[in-house]
């Protein structure tokens, strides 16, 4: 397995963990946008690990179809893709971010971004004990 994959697989658990954190801190806007993140690096994991190429960008529903992902972690993919953009920008979400997310709404994306993990790790990590 590739260094870099690696890597990127360590900071989408991280980011994840963080997006959780966020989330029962009540920074919904913030365990959101490390939600996203966390499914943007182990979709770009396995891109490098099972296609020898990282996908630009962070179209999250643009990866997941070139990695021929499931329908549900293409509808995860869909949760999250605009949430890039709109959890920091308040020109992008339309209003002030911190106050357009809630609890619920954190934790349907939490949900989304392991769902997306878990078919990463089945896809590319099998073999390999995840900490």
């Amino acid at each position: 397995m590739r260094k870099v994959t690696e890597e990127l697989w360590a900071q989408a658990r991280a980011d994840f963990a963080t997006a959780s954190l966020l989330r029962e801190a009540g920074a919904y806007y913030a365990a959101v946008f490390f939600a996203q993140q966390a499914a943007e690096k182990s979709l770009k994991a396995v891109s490098l690990e099972g296609f020898s190429k990282v996908q630009r960008g962070h179209n999250l529903i643009a990866i997941a179809d070139y990695l021929q992902a499931p329908l549900d972690v293409m509808n995860c993919a869909a949760e999250l893709n605009a949430d890039y953009f709109a959890a920091l920008y308040p020109e992008a979400a339309g209003g002030v971010p911190c106050r357009l997310y809630d609890n619920e709404s954190a934790s349907r994306h939490l949900g989304c971004s392991e769902r997306i993990l878990q078919w990463a790790r089945e896809t590319v990590f099998s073999a390999k004990p995840v900490e």
